[in-house]
């Protein structure tokens, strides 16, 4: 069974290195799982229920949903912005939690992982990433974590992909990301 993982990225930024891990991800994919990256989170605009209809709904919404519709499982890739979850991160969870109990991520497995400047690698933020995907009906796989540090360093002169020891556990969050997708 072919495995999606969809890929959503907290910064918006061009040389993000969350948006470089996410593409690791894809990268390092076994060759049964395809991890496709969202685009689009900054056309989305903030979550409001008046506009969330049938007839009014934002193009950008439209597409994540029928992304998140098709996959298997969510692989969340998020910075810390003071100490946090950022925006456009958690205004996809609100659009992909509608409609109520019905979302796209209702019972599919969901990871949190990111790197930030910081010396705890954005754990809060990863945190509360869990938090919001688990309300918002997603199955929160506990045990895939990774909180990368200090990624203003430690990417500067690499891609989280030449990384070895990044490589190594991207791979294993990938892997059993789509093991818990077909479990």
């Amino acid at each position: 069974m072919s495995v999606e993982i969809l890929t959503l990225v907290g910064s918006l930024r061009a040389g993000s290195h969350n948006r470089q891990l996410a593409e690791a991800a894809a990268k390092l994919a076994p060759a049964d799982v395809t991890v496709t990256v969202a685009d689009g989170l900054g056309d989305l605009p903030f979550y409001n229920e008046d506009i969330d209809t049938d007839a009014t709904l934002p193009p950008a919404a439209a597409r994540l949903r029928a992304a998140a519709e098709r996959a298997n499982a969510f692989l969340y890739v998020s910075p810390e912005y003071n100490g946090t979850i950022p925006a456009v991160l958690k205004n996809a969870i609100d659009w992909l939690s509608r409609p109520w109990q019905a979302g796209a991520m209702i019972g599919k497995p969901v990871a949190v992982i990111g790197t930030a400047l910081g010396q705890y690698g954005g754990v809060w933020a990863h945190d509360e990433t869990r938090k919001a995907v688990s309300i918002a009906g997603g199955t929160v796989v506990d045990d895939v974590t990774l909180d990368i540090p200090g990624s203003a360093t430690r990417f500067a002169e690499t891609h989280p992909y030449s990384d070895a020891e990044v490589a190594e556990q991207l791979t294993k969050v990938v892997t059993t990301l789509a093991a818990k997708a077909t479990a």
